[in-house]
């Protein structure tokens, strides 16, 4: 088990952060534009955390180079039933270096992008705490 799925797993959110390299670049799937850095990454996964319901991994798939990976999940978002994937890349040293969320159907998708907007001023403000 990837170290990241069990950190999520466990609601370890100190252990998530720790898996995050300070130039991780964070690849939303609902915002256009990438989100760099550490800290609005390990915001956002927060705010997440607080949108999803009976979020589960169900799938975990590793590159031959131990570098890529793809966890499958499914959760909730109100009443809509959510299907994604987290792909990770890590970096020489193990750290997550790149982060690419996919979700679907389409209107799960635009329920998340609401959640997360209601959301958005308290991720940014978290992150410049950080």
């Amino acid at each position: 088990m990837h170290p990241f799925r069990k950190a999520v797993e466990a609601g370890d959110h100190d252990a998530v952060n720790a898996l995050l390299a300070e130039d991780v670049v964070f690849t939303s799937p609902v915002a256009f534009r990438p989100y760099p850095g550490k800290a609005i990454t390990a915001a956002i996964l927060k705010g997440v955390s607080q949108v999803f319901e009976d979020f589960r991994y169900v799938r975990e798939i590793t590159g031959a180079d131990g570098r890529d990976h793809a966890l499958v999940f499914t959760a909730r978002v109100g009443e809509l039933e959510v299907n994604g994937c987290d792909f990770l890349h890590t970096d020489e040293s193990g750290l997550i270096d790149d982060f690419m969320v996919m979700v679907r159907p389409l209107s799960a998708a635009q329920a998340l992008s609401e959640a997360m907007g209601e959301r958005f001023e308290q991720i940014k403000r978290d992150a410049e705490g950080a």
